[in-house]
């Protein structure tokens, strides 16, 4: 069975940068066909699609993280990070990691997804 796991810090200060990481098991993010997605949802909002990385290594941004947002894979622990630089109070959200068959939309439903880690409570505060 395939598992997600998010870990990080849930509390971050302004103006710092927020790492998470994705523990993946039950499939290898190298192989397999699908995408490995960083999502997050604000409080009181939908989804937002931040990024996803494939198994050849490519990247894909969210139109809306483009210039902030940096995500990356460790392949010898199976994992995939998100780094997100300068947070604002705006990027507190609950943060999750996801596999999907194919890229999503900016505003994806929580159908696009197969698997998903338990997420993780952000809240970027001095």
């Amino acid at each position: 069975q395939v598992q997600l796991q998010e870990s990080g810090p849930d509390l971050v200060k302004p103006s710092q940068r927020l790492s998470l990481t994705c523990t993946v098991s039950g499939d290898s993010i190298t192989t397999s066909y699908y995408y490995w997605n960083w999502i997050r949802q604000p409080p009181g909002k939908g989804l937002e699609w931040m990024g996803a990385i494939a198994r050849d290594g490519s990247i894909y941004y969210g139109p809306f993280f483009k210039s902030h947002t940096s995500i990356s894979r460790d392949t010898s622990k199976n994992q995939f990070s998100l780094q997100l630089s300068s947070v604002t109070p705006e990027d507190t959200a609950v943060y999750y990691c996801a596999r999907s068959r194919d890229l999503v939309s900016r505003f994806p439903t929580w159908d696009d997804f197969d698997y998903w880690g338990q997420g993780t409570q952000v809240t970027v505060s001095s």
